[in-house]
């Protein structure tokens, strides 16, 4: 573990997420701001470690922009904004939703507080079930849902998803308790009483991740292959950060060759059961014996 490569990705996260809070998007497309908080992740020495997740209303998680998607962002629209960054590897995860519409406004500030409650509580050795039952707790306090299918990670070295979930409500039976020194995204997705506090996969597939290296004796599809785990290694990435290689036909006709092969993994986006709004707010966490760091903070 590298504290160092964390707190420097954790910065870099920060900075970047309170910048996307303080501006006003609405009439920019979801490529302009993928495209913009990418730039300044880079401007600051530092690498996306995943395609920035830019969600809408009812969809709660792993949209990001197309090459030339012309989505704009309305007024009424709410809009999660997902930042990874990563130092040598080293993952920093935080995410804030941001909305010009007052209605909403209750329903962002239960997210943060169950964040802020989940965030207190973990410490080395305190149990994963524990901080779920909190900020289940908490959501339900504020009169909303959490959305029970989606849950907080352990975060390793170049590795986004590292096997053990935080799960964003109180769940029977065992559940694994914190290690110090390990890194842990912290995310309650929170949704209205009508909702469903469920969500489902979508038809959209536009989050991509290496699942095999194995070659498939295609030139042009182990070439990109190739590529992908150069530039990316096991990150997840985006068909619009081949663009400089590929135009966009062509390098969705391989990358879809890849994915039939099964060398590579697309995500599907995560929509609310019913079609309700979804809300989101995340910290990366490094307990320690005597306490946590917030990296993300």
């Amino acid at each position: 573990m590298n504290l160092d490569s964390y707190l420097k990705a954790g910065k870099v996260a920060s900075d970047v997420r309170e910048a996307a809070r303080r501006k006003n998007h609405i009439g920019s497309s979801l490529l302009e701001i993928c495209q913009n908080v990418e730039s300044q992740i880079k401007e600051r020495n530092a690498a996306p470690a995943f395609p920035v997740n830019v969600s809408l209303n009812e969809i709660a998680a792993h949209y990001t922009a197309e090459p030339n998607d012309p989505t704009l962002v309305k007024e009424g629209d709410v809009l999660k904004i997902d930042i990874g960054v990563h130092v040598d590897g080293y993952i920093a995860d935080t995410a804030v939703t941001v909305c010009y519409e007052p209605k909403y406004d209750p329903l962002i500030r239960a997210a943060e507080a169950a964040l802020g409650e989940a965030v207190r509580l973990a410490r080395a050795n305190t149990k994963a079930g524990d901080i779920g039952k909190t900020i289940e707790s908490t959501i339900t306090k504020y009169g909303f849902k959490p959305i029970q299918n989606l849950s907080g990670h352990s975060l390793q070295q170049y590795t986004v998803h590292a096997g053990k979930s935080i799960p964003n409500i109180w769940t029977r039976g065992s559940s694994f308790s914190l290690i110090a020194n390990e890194a842990y995204a912290i995310e309650p997705f929170v949704t209205t009483r009508e909702g469903q506090g469920v969500v489902y996969e979508g038809k959209v597939r536009n989050i991509f991740g290496i699942s095999s290296r194995k070659p498939i004796k295609d030139k042009e599809a182990d070439d990109m292959l190739e590529m992908i785990w150069n530039r990316y290694r096991t990150l997840p990435f985006a068909l619009r950060w081949l663009m400089d290689k590929y135009d966009e036909k062509e390098g969705r006709r391989i990358l879809e060759i890849l994915v039939k092969k099964k060398n590579v993994h697309a995500y599907p986006i995560l929509v609310e059961g019913q079609g309700k709004t979804v809300v989101q707010a995340e910290h990366t966490v490094i307990p320690s014996e005597s306490g946590t760091t917030v990296i993300t903070i």
